[in-house]
């Protein structure tokens, strides 16, 4: 039996060495220059801007626009569906898949972090960490400076409220915040007055 690679453990949630794996470096230096050259176009150069991330993501389907500057670790395990926004300083942490559903608003200052580190320094230390992956469902919107934890699902036509900490599955049709992000009510008909 041959042994796994460090991208395969990750693929797999297991524990892996992204800290001193050279093919994770190589790719993530790879990401890292395209996001570079992705943030310095142009605004104007919508067209350009568009031919990236579709280089950069795994899957990119319909109208989307990322608002620069946007970082990714990996950019192949993200997946954005039509009617994608995401404004300015998106930070996407994707050693991990990161699946984001149709007609997703992500306000400034979110991140999306598949990757946490062992709570024990040694293993830490020896540049181990795991990586679960992101859920995010349709019609779904993200205040800002929003936190989205390892592991993460977020059902379909939620809100999640500006400065949340996402630490646990947040259910479909609800206003959810808080740090720890909890839900606080359903959304109700009477929602669509306002």
């Amino acid at each position: 039996m041959t042994e796994r690679t460090e991208k395969e453990k990750a693929t797999q949630s297991l524990l892996y060495n992204a800290s001193y794996d050279k093919e994770l470096i190589d790719e993530r230096a790879y990401c890292k220059a395209l996001c570079y050259e992705y943030n310095r176009l142009h605004p104007a150069k919508i067209g350009e801007r568009t031919t990236l991330i579709q280089k950069l993501f795994g899957k990119t389907s319909g109208s989307f626009l990322i608002e620069p500057p946007f970082i990714c670790d990996y950019g192949y395990n993200i997946e954005i569906g039509n009617n994608f926004y995401a404004n300015h300083n998106c930070i996407i942490l994707d050693g991990a898949k990161i699946v984001f559903g149709d007609n997703v608003m992500i306000a400034p200052h979110c991140g999306f972090y598949t990757a946490g580190h062992p709570l024990d320094a040694e293993r830490r230390n020896a540049g181990l960490e795991y990586a679960y992956p992101i859920k995010v469902g349709n019609n779904v919107w993200v205040g800002g400076n929003v936190v989205v934890l390892p592991g993460v699902t977020i059902g379909d036509n939620t809100v999640i409220g500006a400065g949340s900490v996402v630490t646990k599955n947040i259910p479909s049709g609800v206003v959810a915040f808080g740090n720890p992000c909890r839900v606080i009510r359903e959304i109700i008909d009477e929602d669509k007055k306002f």
